[in-house]
């Protein structure tokens, strides 16, 4: 009889909605649990293991919001910093510009920069300020988590913080957050 091959193959991923889901095995003393039998069916000697389903599209905040790690109200205070930083349009730029090249005698060179509209100027105005309210030790973790999106694993090594250290300076910065937006509650 052949020996057959371990391989490891990608677990199905599946969009529900603005949801992308992915089934996860459960690690156990840091190795892969498991490996995939079929995709999304996870099986270890003709049982099923423990799985866990992944929201891929979700932010580090709304997956400490759903364990219960921050309350509503920290949640409200992070999305709204979030918010006034898209709305204010301060992330790098990461398509070309498609505007229709110039026709005629129109003097080339750089390109015009795009005025900003008043709802542009004024979640700018509301971002600076909550950042100053912040302070620089709160709004470097503030940023790094609500803004950029990164984990906070990925932020305390940046910062170089020791783990954990991030989960309890976030949660500060965010009841900091609250009373600038002035959100009612605790």
């Amino acid at each position: 009889m052949p020996k057959r091959r371990k391989t490891r193959s990608t677990p199905a991923i599946r969009t529900d909605g603005p949801r992308r889901l992915a089934e996860r095995p459960l690690p156990q003393d840091g190795t892969p649990r498991v490996e995939a039998v079929r995709p999304g069916e996870p099986k270890r000697r003709g049982r099923l293991a423990r799985s866990v389903t992944v929201n891929l599209a979700e932010s580090p905040l709304a997956w400490l919001h759903a364990r219960g790690m921050v309350s509503a109200r920290q949640f409200d205070a992070g999305e709204a910093l979030r918010r006034d930083y898209e709305l204010s349009q301060l992330g790098p730029r990461v398509t070309m510009q498609w505007d229709a090249p110039p026709q005629g005698k129109v003097p080339r060179g750089a390109p015009r920069i795009a005025d900003p509209h008043g709802g542009q100027i004024a979640a700018k105005a509301r971002f600076d300020g909550a950042i100053d309210a912040l302070g620089p030790g709160l709004a470097d973790i503030a940023w790094r988590v609500l803004c950029a999106g990164e984990g906070l694993k990925a932020a305390e090594g940046a910062l170089g913080w020791p783990a954990r250290a991030g989960k309890l300076v976030l949660s500060l910065a965010l009841d900091r957050l609250a009373d600038h937006y002035r959100l009612p509650g605790d």
